[in-house]
């Protein structure tokens, strides 16, 4: 007997297991209850363009040509993409221009020495290792690893003979006094920071370990054509032809269970579909907060309101431009980074943000085009999760629009004081995810044991899995799609051993034969 498995959610993390566990002979139905797939990869039409409406930056492809390899596919026949000659464009002000960060190392020593002098770097070329040496202690057995509830098991992995090593990676250390060590200039410290907040931190509490995140996009940062979203249809055209159904429109009400472990799912037209899996790719929130049903409640912990990762404000501009030469991807700095996180801390937006522009429609190249009339823009700002307790008035968002823009101006960068656009709010984010105040990383990575304490696949509930950026091994494009792809690993281990079990209630497991193409259902 085949596998039945309910999919709640067409995100990165539920896609990738879709696909593989219906390549191995799984029946796999998606339900997700928006009218797109991608979850936060979505698209956002905004005076009558298309903008990127989530994940901008797109490493670590080597997960998703796994992914496709393993459904006997190619990643290049599905989408297009190209690798960035320019990983990032930073500002502070308008006066000392821009440092840019290459893929090409030697091309980044010489722009830190530029930018700063040989005392810059030399400080970037040994953080760069540094990173590196993380990122490489690390990948293996914590980034494809099983989840673990302490670091014993992935020491064990590891092995015990390497503990001086794995004291290397600085997990009890802070990030920001870490990066102090390499670099004089606070500047320098403020833009290797900013890479706790990819994973929804703040660089004044996350660990040292953090660092491997630049190295992990020094290996690589790719542009696909029609943004994430684009990869995220092809993994669902990639399920699809595994044998897979994908339906939009659908949400799921319930989680069912029957005997102790899940049963099926009910959908909020109260139609019911049996399932001997059911894959949550979701915030865990979702789950502890009783979104799903009583009966899965209980199957995650609760992550406490102060352990939420950030959120953010997002506007979707299509505008004119002027001034700062715009990158593909472009930072502009804030004057004071502790303020920052201290008014995120107490519940604020930044009095004085720090601005993320991805420049859609610029080439990541030192000389980029620059497009001709109005341009696709997608502008971050970092904002606390508090989007089910606070209500933003159209007073505060123009306030934060006008902080925003301070920024940008300050930098050398213009916008039109009536640029259009859409804003979206912390309040927004807890709409389309409930349960999480429009927190988009799930818990926080503050703290030696916060890795530890992302939810994994497996749950307390027999038969019920998570996956998604909220879970382990972190949040990000290529971390859901790993998430995804050690669920597909633990249930088809699970069913394995319940198949040979003579105490199994349910008969049958996972045929698992080799991975194939072009099969429909």
């Amino acid at each position: 007997m085949t596998a039945r498995v309910a999919v709640i959610g067409a995100g990165i993390g539920g896609l990738t297991s879709a696909a593989l566990l219906a390549a191995r002979g799984a029946d796999v139905t998606v339900f997700e209850k928006e009218a797109w797939v991608g979850g936060k990869a979505r698209r956002v039409e905004v005076d009558g363009v298309e903008i990127d409406g989530g994940p901008t930056v797109f490493t670590y492809r080597g997960v998703f040509d796994d992914v496709f390899a393993a459904c006997g596919a190619r990643l290049d026949d599905h989408v297009t993409v190209r690798k960035a000659d320019v990983l990032a464009r930073h500002w502070w002000d308008a006066a000392s221009g821009p440092l840019d960060l290459f893929a090409d190392h030697a091309a980044s020593v010489r722009s830190f020495a530029a930018f700063g002098g040989s005392d810059a770097a030399r400080g970037y070329s040994d953080f760069a290792a540094e990173a590196q040496r993380i990122f490489d202690m690390l990948e293996n057995p914590f980034l494809h690893g099983d989840k673990a509830r302490t670091p014993l098991p992935m020491m064990r992995r590891m092995g015990l003979a390497r503990l001086p090593e794995m004291l290397a990676m600085r997990p009890f250390d802070r990030l920001w006094p870490a990066l102090g060590e390499h670099f004089k200039d606070p500047r320098l410290q403020q833009l290797f920071g900013r890479y706790a907040t990819y994973c929804g931190s703040s660089p004044f509490k996350a660990p040292a370990t953090l660092m491997l995140i630049a190295h992990l996009e020094a290996r690589g940062v790719w542009l696909i054509e029609g943004g994430i979203h684009a990869l995220a249809k092809a993994l669902a055209g990639l399920a699809i032809r595994q044998g897979a159904r994908v339906r939009t429109g659908a949400a799921v009400a319930e989680i069912l269970t029957d005997k102790g472990r899940t049963s099926g799912v009910r959908l909020a037209s109260g139609e019911v579909i049996a399932a001997d899996t059911v894959i949550c790719n979701g915030d865990p929130s979702a789950l502890a907060t009783g979104w799903f049903g009583a009966a899965a409640q209980a199957a995650v912990p609760p992550i406490p309101r102060a352990r939420r990762s950030l959120s953010a404000l997002v506007w979707y501009a299509h505008a004119e431009t002027a001034g700062a030469a715009l990158s593909h991807h472009n930072v502009f700095f804030s004057r004071d980074y502790a303020a920052e996180f201290r008014d995120i801390a107490q519940g604020r937006t930044p009095a004085e943000p720090t601005v993320y522009v991805c420049a859609i429609d610029r080439a990541a190249t030192r000389d980029a085009p620059v497009p001709t009339g109005r341009e696709r823009l997608q502008i971050i700002v970092n904002a606390p999760a508090d989007g089910d307790v606070h209500a933003y008035t159209a007073e505060e968002k123009e306030r934060c629009t006008n902080a925003m823009m301070a920024t940008l101006a300050r930098c050398g960068l213009r916008l039109p004081a009536d640029f259009a656009h859409q804003l979206m709010t912390p309040q927004d984010w807890e709409r389309l995810f409930p349960a999480t105040g429009g927190a988009l990383y799930g818990r926080a990575s503050h703290g030696w044991a916060a890795s530890f304490q992302r939810q994994g696949p497996r749950t307390r509930l027999p038969g019920l899995y998570c996956t998604g950026g909220a879970t382990h091994p972190a949040a990000g494009v290529p971390m859901a799609a790993l998430s995804g792809q050690l669920a597909a690993r633990a249930i088809a281990k699970d069913r394995a051993s319940t198949k040979r079990s003579p105490q199994a209630d349910i008969r049958g497991g996972m045929s698992m034969p080799s991975a194939t193409t072009g099969s429909t259902r």
